[in-house]
């Protein structure tokens, strides 16, 4: 037997549809066995607040093993994961193809879908999950409900907590009145026939954050990518369903999956490749849904054409060249890689891509927000998604640059509250997508830069 494994990690569908997976007595066992070897390893200490957890668990059990530790209590450890993936990507030496078939965020992902299958998830988990149906009854009062959820109304954000969990002290993301899809119908951007990757083609997918909460995402790839001759398409079918991932709801991702997918066979056909624009649905795309379906051609078909916004400007970087034509940032800039960047194992390309703007110094800060999703805003997780994200707001802080920015926006705000928690200096007023600051190099200004 080997003792950890230098291969690259691998890993295996879900067997979702079988009565095996969500039985009880099975799902123990199998947390008994990856906790104890976790026990025996503790080499993610350092990552999310699940494995301390769990490590102070053990050693103030009666026998200071696991046999020891009610299973009941592992719950607490389940719920502290926020499904990052880098304790699978990073850390632990026994993924598979090692004999271990150490698997750890997939198998809380299988505690919280058997509880889900009980009906043991909250009721406003639920509801905070379905994000189109959200975004689409807001947006008509989008200013009354940015006002109510604006951190420190004394007068509704209380009443926010009381009926939600959502920690009053924490922020929450704007909804636009008008949606990326309906600014779109007004607003084109001519290609540029004479760029140097003229000739491309993609489908932007939306995603329910850019279409809802924040469409300055989806303006600032469509112009970046004109100007470099990319004739652009925004697609957008539904959710990816990650929200709903993280409530163990399996069958709702797996319908995402196949609406989504089918939307975009039509598109790949036609030789279009596929972008989007958050990583954690860029996450979902390429590898959550192969997994839940992995005999779905179309499925298949959709992970192997699915780009990362960086990753794709990258692409057209080393492959073609960027068009001419990025002005400096003055103060330089610090990215921030978010999990779901990473967990796609295709290296640090949001900074890879702002080192294309001349004379502008990039820095990158690795560590973990904190926030986690929704995970990060209720108040039974506050002050511990503070506490996790306070070294990248402090390395942030240390830096000292104009710019702050994350991939992923609900971190990137979350930092920035992170930072005046821990009273870092020179705090940017928004942490925009890398992708703005990109536009903006191009002389595109977008409202959150």
């Amino acid at each position: 037997m080997r003792e950890g494994s230098l291969e690259a990690p691998t890993r295996h569908p879900l067997d979702w549809q079988s009565d095996d997976f969500y039985d009880p007595e099975s799902i123990d066992t199998e947390l008994r066995r990856v906790f104890d070897i976790c026990h025996g390893c503790r080499r993610c200490f350092n990552l999310c607040n699940s494995f301390p957890r769990l490590f102070d668990l053990i050693d103030e059990s009666d026998s200071g093993e696991l046999d020891s530790v009610d299973s009941n209590d592992f719950k607490a450890v389940i719920d502290d994961c926020t499904l990052c993936d880098m304790c699978f990507m990073t850390k632990c030496p026994y993924v598979p193809p090692h004999e271990f078939n150490l698997d750890f965020p997939h198998l809380m992902l299988r505690y919280r879908a058997a509880e889900f299958k009980r009906g043991e998830r909250g009721f406003i988990d639920k509801q905070l999950a379905h994000t189109d149906r959200n975004g689409k009854l807001v947006a008509p009062i989008a200013p009354l409900v940015n006002w109510a959820s604006r951190v420190g109304n004394s007068l509704t954000r209380p009443l926010i907590e009381a009926i939600t969990g959502i920690d009053k002290r924490a922020a929450v993301p704007e909804f636009k009145f008008r949606s990326l899809e309906k600014k779109l119908r007004k607003l084109s951007q001519p290609v540029e026939v004479s760029a140097p990757a003229h000739g491309r083609k993609v489908v932007l997918y939306a995603t329910c954050f850019a279409n809802y909460n924040n469409p300055d995402i989806g303006l600032a790839a469509q112009a970046v990518l004109a100007r470099n001759g990319v004739d652009c398409e925004f697609v957008y079918p539904s959710c990816c369903g990650m929200p709903k991932l993280e409530n163990g709801d399996l069958k709702a991702v797996a319908a995402s999956a196949e609406k989504v997918s089918a939307a975009m066979g039509t598109w790949i056909e036609k030789g279009y490749d596929v972008v989007a624009l958050t990583p954690s649905c860029a996450l979902m795309l390429k590898f959550e849904w192969p997994l839940l379906l992995p005999d779905k051609p179309q499925v298949k078909a959709l992970a192997a054409a699915t780009y990362d916004l960086s990753e794709y400007v990258v692409d057209i970087a080393k492959k073609e060249g960027l068009a001419d034509g990025m002005s400096p940032l003055e103060g330089g800039i610090t990215v921030h890689l978010s999990c779901h960047s990473r967990a796609q194992n295709m290296g640090a390309k949001a900074a890879e891509m702002l080192r294309y703007i001349p004379d502008t110094e990039v820095s990158v800060v690795e560590r973990c927000s904190g926030h986690g999703g929704k995970w990060g805003m209720m108040k039974a997780h506050f002050d511990t998604a503070l506490d996790v994200g306070k070294n990248a707001a402090r390395q942030i802080g240390r830096h000292g640059h104009a710019y702050v920015v994350s991939e992923c926006p609900l971190a990137g705000e979350h930092l920035l509250q992170t930072m005046e928690d821990q009273e870092v200096d020179l705090r940017p007023e928004h942490a925009p997508n890398p992708i703005q600051l990109i536009a903006s190099a191009y002389g595109h200004k977008t409202e959150s830069v």
